[in-house]
């Protein structure tokens, strides 16, 4: 397995992993977080995957993708924090004034987890904000103290994903996801 990690630039694999099955479905798109909450509650029919087709074409990109011999496996978002809702959150503090970038979404399809995609998908996202000068990121993760976290809501990864990535604990947070804490992890880029 050589995984190789890729701007998410092109909108039909990133609508394969983050995409519903019928094109009018009100899921996520990895919208939640990326854009104003009132902006995303009022998004319907295709209107979300207009927008995500829209969003990578902008540079940056909204995030990277993973593939496997050229299929599409996995998806990380990342973006600087001032253009997500973590700029205006009031559970995830804010440590400084460093204009960080953050991840905040990380998938592996059905049929490739647990193969370290995830940790390939995390690292693609800091060559992704350290190409484009960011300072440091942060990511968001629940601290399971190794329980099983719903894959539902393991989207965001866990606290020993992002240490084994060399992030470190800069904060608690008052974000509880799956019944678990969420603390923000920090890795400086400078």
């Amino acid at each position: 397995m050589a995984i190789e990690i890729r701007p998410g630039t092109i909108f039909e694999d990133v609508r394969t992993i983050v995409g519903p099955k019928r094109p009018d479905a009100t899921v996520c798109w990895c919208l939640s977080y990326r854009i104003p909450s009132k902006q995303n509650v009022e998004l319907r029919g295709t209107a979300r995957g207009d927008l995500v087709q829209e969003l990578v074409k902008q540079d940056p990109p909204p995030g990277v993708l993973a593939y496997d011999d050229g299929d599409v496996v996995g998806w990380a978002a990342v973006h600087p924090r001032a253009d997500t809702s973590f700029s205006r959150n009031r559970r995830i503090p804010h440590v400084d004034d460093l204009d960080v970038w953050c991840v905040w979404c990380i998938r592996v399809r059905p049929g490739h987890r647990g193969k370290g995609i995830s940790r390939h998908l995390l690292k693609g996202a800091v060559e992704l904000a350290r190409s484009y000068g960011a300072p440091a990121i942060e990511g968001y993760p629940v601290d399971n103290q190794g329980a099983k976290v719903d894959l539902t809501m393991a989207y965001v990864g866990t606290r020993k994903l992002f240490e084994d990535a060399g992030f470190v604990k800069a904060a608690d947070t008052g974000s509880v996801l799956n019944g678990f804490p969420r603390v923000l992890m920090r890795l400086d880029l400078r």
